[in-house]
């Protein structure tokens, strides 16, 4: 009865992860396009994210005890309710701008997605604290689940209440909405504390241990592995094809001449259907094959569904190859995520599971936030066709990588006590 009470907070807190996403992401880039901002303003938007992958540079502070004043609630849940009321107004600024004062509308979403980053850093502690390693692939799949669930409010059903609330009365909507984040933690269970953290807790512990234990050994301890380099270039080619193809969806979309229904209807309900049933899929794969196995599989089913985008750039005005390449693509994400996030969860230590998770899920991010920024200037280069071939094509590497990564290096599996063997 616990595990399922612990797997809807998981649920719970996939939406609080997933609603702030796509607020700096799509639909800041949906209102952009619409407001008259050039294509290469709407690309270089990719870098707002870079928050995502330099999480790992303040995610030790929360590897630390909670702020003072919130100190009762716990580590993970006393940050998290330090956190989540900032997100909160960080969303309520946007706001107060427009597409007509794009550098103010990009500031404030870029504090969203500080706020967002930090607010996951906690939730995926808390996740694997919380979870032993046998119902990683379980908790990933409650948690996508409503990770999705939040970005089809905050994606297509944004852009589809915009002819009803206009731009700033959907922002203010999304902002009410970020508070299940705190409702969520104030429900939830604080993890158990093993000895090590709790000694690194102490008060005796002076600032520069605290600082050496929660940011120089957790790097260090990963960067000293066996494979560790092979593991990271493999992270860091995973999303590349990914990256590069979505950060120009939305100028697509335009481009092909499909206007907000037809975008939200093909991103709406089966999209998300789609992506729940490949997570569920990918989590069930993982339980049954072994992580590396389930990596393998659902990382090649992936990249050949990336070639769906290079069909929808020659389909213009074809609603029903929209669908198409929303669900596909849907499905071939979720399937995916529930792998590749139980593999990073199997690299960390539980004595710097912040840290270490924030570091690797950064590194996971940073294409899309540094090379899909130069999206918006390959489109003109390369015209919509080549770059979506381009897109598609760059998603190989990952798998060269990933073939000998899973001979040489596999995954390691921890025991439900923590211990790794």
């Amino acid at each position: 009865m616990l595990a399922d009470r612990r797997l809807w907070l998981m649920i719970g807190f996939g939406f609080a992860s997933g609603l702030p996403l796509l607020l700096s992401g799509f639909t800041l880039r949906y209102w952009l396009s619409e407001g008259g901002v050039s294509l290469k303003l709407i690309g270089l938007t990719a870098e707002i994210g870079l928050a995502y992958s330099l999480k790992f540079l303040w995610s030790p502070v929360f590897d630390n005890g909670a702020p003072g004043f919130l100190r009762g609630l716990g580590r993970r849940r006393g940050w998290l309710m330090a956190v989540q009321p900032l997100l909160t107004l960080s969303c309520l600024l946007m706001v107060l701008a427009s597409p007509a004062q794009p550098a103010l509308l990009i500031a404030f979403a870029a504090i969203l997605a500080f706020c967002s980053a930090s607010q996951d850093t906690i939730i995926d502690a808390w996740r694997i604290e919380t979870f032993p390693q046998a119902r990683q692939g379980t908790a990933l799949a409650g948690y996508v689940w409503g990770y999705r669930a939040a970005m089809l409010i905050s994606g297509s059903g944004a852009i589809a209440l915009v002819s009803h609330l206009g731009w700033h009365g959907v922002f203010a909507t999304m902002a009410a909405l970020t508070l299940v984040g705190p409702v969520v933690t104030l429900l939830a269970r604080e993890p158990k504390q093993d000895a090590t953290v709790v000694h690194m807790l102490a008060d005796h512990v002076s600032f520069a241990q605290r600082f050496a234990r929660s940011v120089i050994e957790p790097l260090q301890e990963f960067l000293t592995r066996r494979g560790a380099v092979v593991i990271l270039l493999f992270i860091v080619l995973f999303r590349l094809g990914e990256a590069l193809a979505g950060t120009m969806l939305v100028p697509l979309y335009r481009h092909l001449g499909f206007d907000r229904v037809q975008v939200a209807v093909a991103n709406g309900p089966i999209s998300l259907a789609a992506v729940l049933i490949g997570a569920l899929l990918g989590g069930w794969l993982v339980a049954r094959i072994g992580t590396g196995r389930a990596l393998l599989i659902t990382g090649c089913f992936q990249t050949l569904c990336m070639f769906m985008y290079v069909l929808l750039s020659y389909s213009a005005g074809q609603h029903h190859i929209l669908t198409a390449t929303a669900v596909v693509e849907s499905f071939a994400e979720g399937l995916a995520d529930a792998a590749f996030l139980t593999y990073l969860s199997s690299l960390c230590s539980l004595a710097h599971t912040a840290t270490q998770y924030a570091l690797l899920s950064s590194i996971a991010a940073l294409a899309s936030r540094t090379v899909g920024g130069l999206s918006g200037f390959m489109v003109p280069a390369l015209g919509w066709h080549g770059f979506y071939i381009m897109t598609a094509l760059a998603t190989l590497p990952s798998i060269a990588v990933m073939v000998y990564l899973l001979r040489h290096y596999p995954p390691e599996r921890r025991d439900i006590d923590g211990r790794v063997g």
